[in-house]
């Protein structure tokens, strides 16, 4: 590969390369970046940190169901259940899930907590 090499005060501040090299160079570092993106995602996978999820979970949440209702059903507890672990009434997991209640910001990390997963999973 033919480089030109510019310079400034002495110093090489500039390399020119043919725009064949430049697509090809380009092309690497984006998969390498695809490389790094995937290591990452087995190491949080392997850690615990994130976990794969049936694409029926993600088509009902697209669907707009709310998300406590779909992470209890898929974690096997009753609303019941994921009250007594959450500290919460049964009412007023109830009452989230329907949409009649916003719930607040404890009530969402108390649930988050009991279902093992982010806060931000689900506020809907």
């Amino acid at each position: 590969m033919k480089v030109q090499i510019i310079e400034k005060d002495g110093r090489e501040m500039f390399a020119v390369v043919p725009i064949e090299a430049w697509r090809e160079l380009l092309e690497k570092a984006e998969m390498l970046e695809d490389v790094a993106a995937y290591d990452r995602a087995a190491a949080a996978l392997a850690g615990g940190e994130e976990e794969l999820v049936p694409g029926e979970l993600v088509d009902r949440l697209a669907a707009g169901e709310h998300p406590v209702k779909i992470w209890r059903e898929y974690r096997g507890l009753s609303q019941h259940q994921l009250a007594e672990r959450s500290g919460l009434r049964q009412s007023y997991v109830a009452q989230i899930e329907l949409g009649h209640r916003r719930g607040t910001v404890d009530a969402y990390r108390r649930l988050a907590d009991a279902l093992g997963v982010g806060i931000d999973d689900l506020v809907p």
